[in-house]
């Protein structure tokens, strides 16, 4: 997967092992340029990430794309790998894969 889209954020890193990813350490678009990993993520009208991309070394390492409920869980999940093979999950209302 090649690099070519445009962000909201950019973060060095994520913590816990829970969908969607928690990002931190938030990164200004310049501080990626001399970086060899970081991750890029885009943002709904709520301020969900609906996608994130770990790049490393300018191309795309993996994407998560998310899809929430009216309500804000997280409904849905698909983790896209360096092949751009799809693996979708989907979670019940109360956060449990089903």
């Amino acid at each position: 997967m090649s690099r070519s889209d445009q962000y909201d954020c950019y973060f060095l890193t994520y913590t816990g092992i829970t969908l969607p990813l928690q990002l931190v350490s938030p990164l200004e678009k310049s501080e990626t340029e001399n970086r060899n990993t970081y991750f890029a993520a885009n943002l709904d009208d709520q301020g969900r990430v609906v996608r994130v991309r770990k790049m490393v070394y300018g191309e795309i390492e993996l994407e998560h794309r998310y899809g929430y409920r009216d309500e804000g869980s997280l409904e849905w999940a698909e983790i896209v790998d360096d092949e751009e093979e799809v693996q979708r999950l989907e979670f019940n209302a109360d956060g449990q894969r089903a």
